[in-house]
Parts: structure tokens; sequence; C-alpha cells
């Protein structure tokens, strides 16, 4: 979920909660709060406590509260983990220690020790390697799995023997999230459960429609989903994440603000492409797709 601002740089509350809401009614089962598409490198600990408290408010058991508690110090997340864990959220996504290039043990007493700290709390693990530099080996995933409250990882390393190397290697109820839109149906094709999404602002209903056609075995459904959202799934990377889903969502009508630096507004080619992709989208077949 992004995390609106308003006009002088504070954090929107107010939005926060009608998005929250929003999100929900458009199909996502749980927000991810304070993640990468929330700007956390930017939030303080007491925005980010603040934001919990009030997304949970917003979906009032509707849906699942995902924390975005993670840090690159390991005392600083078992304290924020902590925190979080007393507002009786769902859980807390832990992400790949960035800039300090950890060794695999190191990542594997990182993640221990925040489990630990929390053992009542599922924790999600966070694999994205383009940001922090570091991957999260597949036999370091696998040993983290046997700890009972690590339950989950987003990965997004962009690979799919990765993925599977995962689902060979740890317990079915071991659950295997997307980290990337695009990649959510082959995710599921290898032992995948679904996606923490950044286009499920602008199309959450379709993408949940995508996912449980596969599961129902409506694989050509699934396809045809997939690739009638393809083009707006890589158009919200056309620079970097969240600026361009924070576009789309101000092209709906969403006054969620700018990004904080040194993020910054793209210039009116990248907006105008949102544009057009939006309208593509939305335009292309709700009928046909329905009919499929």
């Amino acid at each position: 979920m992004v995390t609106p601002f308003s006009q002088d740089g504070a954090v929107d509350y107010e939005v926060a909660e009608r998005l929250a809401d929003h999100l929900v009614n458009q199909g996502s089962d749980g927000l991810v709060v304070c993640g990468t598409t929330g700007e956390s490198p930017t939030l303080t600990w007491d925005e980010e406590y603040q934001l919990f408290k009030t997304v949970k408010q917003a979906v009032a058991g509707r849906a699942q509260v995902i924390a975005g508690t993670g840090s690159n110090s390991t005392q600083e997340a078992i304290e924020a983990t902590r925190k979080a864990s007393h507002l009786g959220l769902d859980g807390a996504l832990q992400v790949v220690p960035y800039y300090n290039k950890p060794p695999q043990e190191g990542l594997y007493q990182h993640f221990s020790q925040i489990a630990q700290a929390v053992p009542d709390l599922p924790l999600m693990l966070y694999n994205i390697p383009g940001r922090t530099g570091c991957n999260l080996a597949v036999e370091t995933i696998s040993r983290l799995a046997q700890i009972s409250n690590i339950v989950a990882i987003k990965e997004a390393s962009g690979s799919l023997d990765q993925v599977s190397q995962i689902r060979y290697h740890t317990p079915s109820e071991f659950l295997i999230y997307s980290g990337d839109d695009s990649l959510t149906l082959p995710i599921l094709a290898v032992g995948g459960c679904g996606v923490v999404s950044v286009a499920s602002h602008l199309v959450g209903e379709a993408i949940q429609r995508m996912i449980q056609a596969y599961e129902t075995g409506q694989a050509q459904l699934a396809t045809q989903i997939h690739l009638h959202l393809l083009p707006l799934f890589k158009a919200l990377f056309i620079t970097t994440n969240p600026v361009p889903v924070k576009v789309a969502l101000g092209l709906q009508g969403w006054q969620v603000g700018a990004v904080r630096l040194p993020l910054c507004q793209p210039d009116d080619a990248v907006k105008a492409t949102l544009a057009e992709v939006l309208h593509q989208v939305s335009d292309l077949g709700a009928g046909a797709i329905a009919q499929g």
C-alpha cells in the first residue's frame, strides 16, 4: 500500500484510511503497510506505527494487515516488530538487510532473532536483491522455513528457478508470494499462492480473479487476464516504484500526494504513458474477460 502525503509532505492518515478501505473492497485479502511501495525508507518509526494503527482500524478485520518492520539493523527490526505486534496485527514483513551485504549465516541469524523476539507473530521474509544488494539463498530460506512463525516469503528476485527451488526445499505450508505483478501467474504455476502487489491499487479485482481462475483450473482464463494486465504491470515500473503508481492513483482521482525525496516526480512523458495504459486496460476487455 502506498503512503499518502499531504501537500506539505506530512503523512495523510485520513487518505490512508480511505485508501485501505478501498483496496479491501477492490479484492485485496491483505495490506502490507510501510513496505517498498509505502516508502518505508523515508518514514519515521512513529509515522509507521501510526499508519499501522490507522490501517488496522480502517479494515476492521476484513483483511489481514502486515507491518513492514524490517531494517538493516537487527536490533531496530526487533524493536519495531515488537511494538507493531502489540497492535494485534496479522504479521510483519521482514526485508533482507540492505547495504550491509551480510553473509548467509548473518541473514539466518538476523531473521531467526526477530522471529524469536516475537514468537506469536507470523513473519514474511522479503527477498529483493535488486534493492538490497544481497540475495537470500534457497538454502537459507529452507533453514528459516523450519522456524514456526516464519511462514511465508515475498520473492522478488525475478528468478522462476529460485522460486521452484524454494518450493522444492520448503514444506508445503510455507507460503510463497510473488513480489512482481508480472510474474504472479508463472509463480502460481511453480507453487506460489499469490502476490504482494503494486498494480492492485488500480486493478485489484482483476488480479484476484486471475488468481482464482488459476486455482480453479481455468488456466486459459488466468492467462487471458494476465496478458490483458501485462502492459500496466510493466508501466508501473518505467521508473522507480512507487513513483508510477502514485501518479496513476492521482489520474484516478486519489489525492495521495507526491513521493518523498530522494524519490521525485516523473516527467510528463511518464504521466502520458500511464494515462494511455490505464485507458487501454480499462477499455480493452472487461467484457471479453468476463466471457472467457
